[in-house]
């Protein structure tokens, strides 16, 4: 059994071991080192050479840090969160890197905004021919099942009698725990819907449960109901607003599930929705932590192919 001497010394290496480890990498007055190594929140990885590796983070939406190894040939492990150099490990292996390219401080740069949510069933309004510039590129929009995608743009919207909704996939999920990818109806002052449409946002949470989280979101709709730098998270329960398509796609209330604006207000109301969309319902009380329109500074950034595949829309600027 330990006494309490015996207790405390053991305390007082543990100590000394982890400053070892920090006094163990030479940054050197750079923002990179050999043999270090950050561990978690992975954001993805890819084989490439360790001298690239520090630049792809740079270019990589949600990456803040990154470390590379010479597993497979050589792979850099792009990183997410908030981190400084303490958080670093030395490591036995002197071939491995770890870089910082942003801390990801509480005061991030961009315009000032507020979120809300909706989940209107209805066909994307970027969905239409000629609402991307330059491109003939659209966001895809499904068939009454949410699965079947029509291969025009041409289809009419559920919400006007049509047979064209949203599809199942366009709803948010997590990355990791401060990540996540979605889409989103937005206006944003001085930019035309054709500016608006298929272009990529970065909104950094700045108001409770959520300050300090960041979502990645693509927009892909538009209202007459958003207000200057607004972004509507199409988050599936998020409340129908001023169209109700899911009515008609999935025999919902009339003013769909729970309340006409903000939709349902617990994890279990998502029960109530149907199980191809129940996830990103969830979503809002998992990862969201049920936040309540939280207040964000968003930037543009380029699109994670992971949004436009699912959307099928991109922009050439």
């Amino acid at each position: 059994m330990f006494n309490t001497a015996t207790s405390w010394i053991l305390i007082f290496l543990l100590i000394i071991n982890s400053i070892s480890n920090v006094r163990g990498i030479d940054w050197n007055g750079n923002n990179w080192a050999f043999g270090c190594d950050f561990n978690g929140n992975d954001l993805s990885n890819v084989q490439i050479r360790g001298e690239d590796c520090g630049g792809l983070c740079d270019k990589t939406p949600g990456c803040s840090h990154f470390t590379w190894t010479t597993w497979k040939d050589g792979t850099c492990w792009l990183k997410t969160g908030s981190v400084t150099q303490d958080d670093a490990i030395a490591t036995n292996d002197p071939s491995m890197v770890c870089g910082i390219i942003s801390t990801q401080g509480p005061s991030p740069s961009g315009t000032s905004g507020i979120t809300t949510r909706y989940w209107d069933c209805c066909k994307p309004s970027c969905s239409w021919s000629g609402k991307v510039s330059g491109s003939n590129s659209y966001v895809k929009s499904c068939r009454k099942d949410g699965y079947s995608v029509f291969d025009h743009s041409n289809a009419v919207s559920g919400c006007e009698g049509g047979e064209a909704f949203t599809c199942n996939n366009q709803k948010p999920w997590a990355i990791n725990d401060q990540l996540a990818y979605g889409f989103a109806a937005a206006s944003i002052p001085g930019l035309s819907e054709q500016d608006r449409c298929c272009a990529c946002y970065k909104l950094e949470f700045t108001s409770d449960p959520v300050k300090g989280k960041t979502m990645i979101v693509q927009v892909t709709n538009s209202g007459s109901d958003v207000k200057a730098n607004q972004f509507d998270l199409q988050i599936p329960g998020g409340g129908v607003g001023i169209h109700n398509g899911c009515d008609d796609q999935w025999n919902a209330p009339a003013n769909g599930w729970g309340q006409l604006y903000g939709g349902v207000s617990s994890r279990d109301a998502c029960f109530g929705l149907p199980a191809a969309i129940q996830a990103g319902c969830f979503f809002r009380f998992d990862w969201f932590k049920g936040a309540d329109n939280p207040t964000m500074i968003y930037s543009k950034v380029q699109c994670p192919a992971e949004l436009v595949n699912i959307s099928g829309c991109s922009r050439r600027d």
